[in-house]
């Protein structure tokens, strides 16, 4: 890895087949429910508008899709207005009837803490796990993930 490159990984298992849980990350009505909406032509190449729907005051943002193998990978450049480029990727393995998300944020490493993210992030699976079982997923300002260390 890159000196100048941080890399957040975390892990999850969804009790759901592979094809369901990529539905959730890839359908703008089913991301709606975890992460936000967006707007666009989806494929390789192609930006899409995500509104990160449980951020209140949340503008929409432009998502590069960089790579897409469904229903296993998808890798996305998320464009943010004061802080550089952030790659996220997303790799799905079936194992029995349930699915292993390996989700990777890579980006350049920043002069201060990013603890804020990876508890932004774990958020953001704890309501993919959620949203999967039908249940309403956690709320921001009463948040504890369940560890801080990626």
């Amino acid at each position: 890895m890159d000196n100048d490159e941080i890399r957040l990984e975390l892990r999850r298992e969804y009790p759901d087949a592979i094809e369901d849980v990529w539905s959730a990350l890839t359908e703008s009505d089913r991301t709606a429910r975890w992460i936000g909406t967006w707007t666009g032509e989806p494929g390789v190449g192609n930006t899409i508008m995500l509104t990160m729907t449980a951020e209140k005051g949340s503008e929409p943002g432009p998502a590069v899709i960089r790579e897409c193998d469904p229903p296993k990978r998808l890798a996305m450049d998320l464009h943010n207005t004061d802080e550089p480029t952030w790659r996220v990727e997303l790799t799905l393995t079936p194992h029995g009837d349930r699915t292993v998300l390996d989700f990777v944020h890579r980006m350049p490493r920043p002069d201060w803490d990013t603890s804020d993210i990876l508890k932004g992030w774990h958020f953001y699976l704890d309501r993919l796990g959620a949203a999967l079982v039908g249940e309403p997923g956690p709320e921001w300002d009463t948040y504890t993930p369940p560890s801080l260390e990626a």
